[in-house]
């Protein structure tokens, strides 16, 4: 086992001296991906080409290009560092995300399908005053989407100084602020239909590179889970802590619950994933895409439990958090200790093709919603010449990659699972209730909605503010101080706040909101009639 640890030792160290391998495989991924998107483009002609790639793909495409969107750069670099250097409690991450897609199948995918146009504000605002709740449901998309980009950001930032030996906090800054760049190119030009099939495209590579590595470690462990259990056992410092749970959560079970609540919750309220339904012809394609999405999705999930346990076996907890971009460096070592640098560039690549499609997703939407709901329906009121509204989506494109080259910025070295986490927390808490009030019940109004929406985002986003993400540890954003709020997670208090605030809002209202919309919307979303009419507007 020493042998092992030494050789890799020296292996870390040459790779710093073969950047120029490591910068070949990701310039060919870089080009072959915006070839790709280039090809895709050449229809977008109209919104519904830009935001919903012409609503021309098929549930197994579709189901392709949402894992891709889901299984982002926490699911990969995040989660196998957690349970890298904390076994089991870094393994719930995993749990919690492939759980909360039954959440998503079974109370909204098919529904909002058959409501919606191109964002989440248009199924909110069909029933309830179309300008203040199109107003909060894009803010509360933007937020979303800008603390997701957040660890997208932080987990490119770490891969790419591992690959270049880059330790210094400037360069690791130099590399953020490629990514972005990069990023913005990609949504300019590819719009939804590219994106998509980056997705599509980094998603195939992404499953079958982690198979590899999956059937690679079982061979060294004779295919014995038990030896690869007995080996990352034997290479952790906390020994046969890291099988049970408590190494993470142990001392704050609250913090651990409030956690669960957020990633549970938390799929069905990302704007990105939502507007993944709209790319499809048919409800039933919808639930075909999620089903498929769930299979490959837990694939995935279960490949992260040998990845993890492997990576703390072969490489080490202390290798791993000394590396440049610390616990997201987990996958990359690996990868290096079981193929050398060729296999290290490879998965590298295929991580960073995985940041770039999830960025671009993301981007996307954020821009979608501004231009559709804030500009094209709250500023002008409907009157947007064809084509102003993807022109205004192209320029809020570029202001969102600046504001998440500065953010990503400032949270490097936090964990990418951690601050996606949050992320779903911030979606459970502003964007869930509002939907579920919206689809199944007849008595919510514009109040409960602005009330829920606002409320959920402003307790969430305080609550991390006050919490240790930004205040006084080791890794939070300011080292100094310390913090108001003991819980890592604002799901426990903020969620619950933001479906009690859309009850409030709802039954305090004098005015009962308009019931033939309300009946209208209910047939809709279970039928879908009408929804096919309203796309070809």
């Amino acid at each position: 086992m020493n042998d092992i640890i030494s050789s890799i030792e020296a292996a870390v160290t040459t790779v710093e001296n073969n950047p120029i391998l490591n910068i070949s495989i990701f310039g060919a991924f870089v080009a072959v991906t915006l070839f790709i998107v280039i090809r895709a483009s050449r229809n977008n002609k109209t919104a519904a080409d830009y935001y919903a790639a012409g609503r021309s793909f098929t549930g197994p495409q579709n189901g392709f290009a949402i894992s891709g969107d889901y299984l982002s750069a926490a699911s990969f670099l995040g989660i196998c560092g957690a349970i890298a250097i904390n076994g089991y409690d870094g393994f719930l991450y995993s749990i919690g995300f492939l759980v909360a897609w039954l959440v998503a199948l079974l109370l909204v995918a098919e529904l909002m399908r058959n409501t919606g146009k191109f964002t989440m504000a248009d199924v909110l605002s069909f029933r309830l005053k179309e300008r203040p709740v199109r107003m909060a449901a894009a803010i509360t998309t933007l937020a979303v989407c800008f603390f997701y980009l957040l660890a997208q950001m932080a987990g490119a930032g770490g891969l790419v100084s591992l690959l270049l030996g880059i330790t210094e906090a400037v360069g690791q800054s130099i590399v953020v602020a490629v990514v972005g760049i990069l990023m913005i190119v990609y949504v300019l030009v590819g719009g939804m239909k590219g994106t998509t099939w980056v997705q599509i495209v980094k998603a195939f590579l992404l499953i079958g590179g982690a198979l590899v590595m999956t059937i690679w470690v079982l061979a060294i462990n004779g295919f014995s889970l038990n030896t690869l259990l007995e080996n990352a056992v034997a290479a952790s410092p906390k020994g046969e802590a890291i099988l049970g749970p408590g190494l993470q959560y142990g001392a704050n079970p609250w913090d651990f619950i409030s956690l669960a609540i957020a990633l549970v919750l938390g799929t069905a309220g990302l704007p990105h994933v939502l507007m993944r339904f709209y790319t499809v012809p048919t409800a039933k394609e919808a639930r075909r895409s999620v089903v498929w999405a769930i299979w490959l999705i837990g694939l995935f999930y279960l490949l992260t439990l040998v990845l993890g346990y492997g990576a703390g076996a072969l490489v080490g907890p202390e290798t791993i958090a000394a590396a440049p971009g610390g616990v997201n460096s987990a996958a990359p070592l690996l990868a290096l200790a079981l193929g050398g640098p060729v296999l290290l560039g490879f998965i590298s690549a295929v991580a960073f093709a995985t940041i770039l499609a999830v960025v671009a997703g993301l981007t996307i939407t954020a821009a979608a919603s501004f231009a559709h709901d804030i500009y094209a329906n709250v500023v002008k009121k409907g009157n947007v010449p064809p084509d102003g509204e993807v022109k205004v989506a192209r320029r809020t494109v570029i202001v969102i990659g600046i504001l998440a080259i500065i953010g990503g910025i400032g949270v490097q070295g936090q964990n990418v699972a951690f601050l996606v986490a949050l992320a779903f927390a911030v979606a459970a808490s502003a964007n869930l209730p509002t939907i579920l009030y919206s689809l199944f019940w007849r008595r919510f109004t514009t109040r409960g909605a602005v009330w829920s929406m606002y409320g959920g985002l402003a307790a969430a986003v305080i609550l991390i503010f006050l919490s240790p993400v930004f205040w006084g540890t080791e890794t939070s954003v300011f080292k100094v101080g310390t913090a108001i709020w003991p819980l890592n997670n604002p799901g426990i208090v903020s969620i619950p706040l933001g479906f009690f605030l859309g009850w409030l809002g709802s039954v305090t209202s004098r005015r009962a909101e308009d019931r033939v919309k309300a009946a209208e919307m209910e047939v809709r979303s279970l039928t879908g009639y009408g929804a096919e009419k309203a796309t070809h507007h």
